[in-house]
C-alpha cells in the first residue's frame, strides 16, 4: 500500500527554555530549546510543525493556550492573547530533551524578530505537532520542493528517504549565500537570479512509476505547481502541494492548499 496514513497526537502545551542558538545561513538561525516539558513530545514525519508562543517585548514567559475538551479555547475577554507562528520541528533528540527550530531572520514577524535576539535561558511555548502525515518510504521517486519556510522540512525528507531512492529535490532561496549542506543533492533556485519554484517546477517532468511529490512555500507561488501535477495526471493521494504562508497574509495557519 502507497498510502498516506495521518495519525494524531494528544496536545500537550510545553514551556521550554533556549539552550544555544547556531547561524545556519545569513538569514537563517537554528534555536535549540530543551526542558523537562519535552517528555512524551511526538514527532513522526519530516512536515511535523508545532505552533511557538512567543512572549510580548519586556515579558519574560508567553501567553500559553488554554485546551479544553474540543481543543483550544479562546482567552478570558480582556486577557493578553497568545502571540504565535508555526513551525517545523528540525531535530529531536529526546533523550537530551532537545527540540531544534529553524528559523528565517527577518523584523516584520515576532518569529524572526524573537530568534534573532533569543539567548540561552529564554522562555517560548509549544503546542503540537497535531498530527503527522506518514507516506510511505516504498515509492518509485521523490519530488520535493521547498522555499526558506519550509527548508527544514525538506532537509527532513532528505534525511529519512531510503539510499538510493530517485529524488529530484528543489530548493528557492534568496541567493548562494543561503545555500545548506544537505543529506543529498539539491537543485538550489536563487531569487537573485531570477529562480523560483513556479518557473520550475511548473513545467518539470515526471518520471515513469509510482512518485510522491511534496512541495511547500509561498502559497500563491505553488498555484502553477499544483496545476501542473494534476494535468498530469498524478494521483492526487500521493500529492502534497501546501502554503507555508502567503503574501500580504499576517499568519497563514498549517497547511493551505486551496486552489
Amino acid at each position: 500500500m502507497k498510502t498516506p496514513e495521518l495519525v494524531w497526537h494528544d496536545l500537550t502545551p510545553r514551556l521550554l527554555e533556549v539552550r544555544r542558538t547556531t547561524r545556519i545561513s545569513p538569514r537563517m538561525l537554528r534555536v535549540t530549546l530543551g526542558g523537562e516539558d519535552l517528555d512524551g513530545f511526538s514527532h513522526a514525519a519530516p512536515d511535523d510543525h508545532v505552533k511557538v508562543f512567543f512572549p510580548e517585548p519586556g515579558a519574560e514567559l508567553p501567553v500559553m493556550p488554554t485546551l479544553g475538551e474540543e481543543g483550544l479555547e479562546p482567552p478570558p475577554p480582556g486577557s493578553p492573547l497568545p502571540t504565535f507562528r508555526d513551525y517545523t520541528v528540525r531535530h529531536l533528540r529526546p533523550g537530551l530533551r532537545e527540540l531544534d527550530i529553524d528559523f528565517v531572520l527577518h523584523e516584520h514577524g515576532p518569529g524572526g524578530s524573537w530568534a534573532a535576539r533569543a539567548e540561552p535561558g529564554d522562555k517560548v511555548g509549544i503546542l503540537g505537532p497535531r498530527g503527522s502525515t506518514l507516506v510511505p518510504y516504498t515509492f518509485d521517486w521523490y519530488l520535493l520542493g521547498a522555499d526558506e519556510t519550509a527548508l527544514p522540512a525538506l532537509a527532513a525528507w532528505l534525511e529519512r528517504l531510503p539510499a538510493g531512492v530517485r529524488t529530484m529535490a528543489y530548493v528557492e532561496v534568496a541567493d548562494a549565500a543561503e545555500e545548506q549542506q544537505l543529506a543529498a543533492e539539491v537543485r538550489w533556485l536563487h531569487r537573485d537570479r531570477g529562480e523560483t519554484l513556479a518557473s520550475v517546477l511548473s513545467t518539470v517532468e515526471l518520471p515513469p512509476g509510482d512518485g510522491y511529490v511534496w512541495v511547500a512555500g509561498e502559497a500563491t507561488g505553488l498555484k502553477p505547481i499544483r496545476r501542473h501535477i494534476r494535468a498530469r495526471g498524478h494521483n492526487r493521494d500521493w500529492a502534497e502541494i501546501d502554503g507555508y504562508w502567503k503574501r500580504g497574509v499576517v499568519n497563514l495557519d498549517h497547511h493551505d492548499d486551496d486552489e
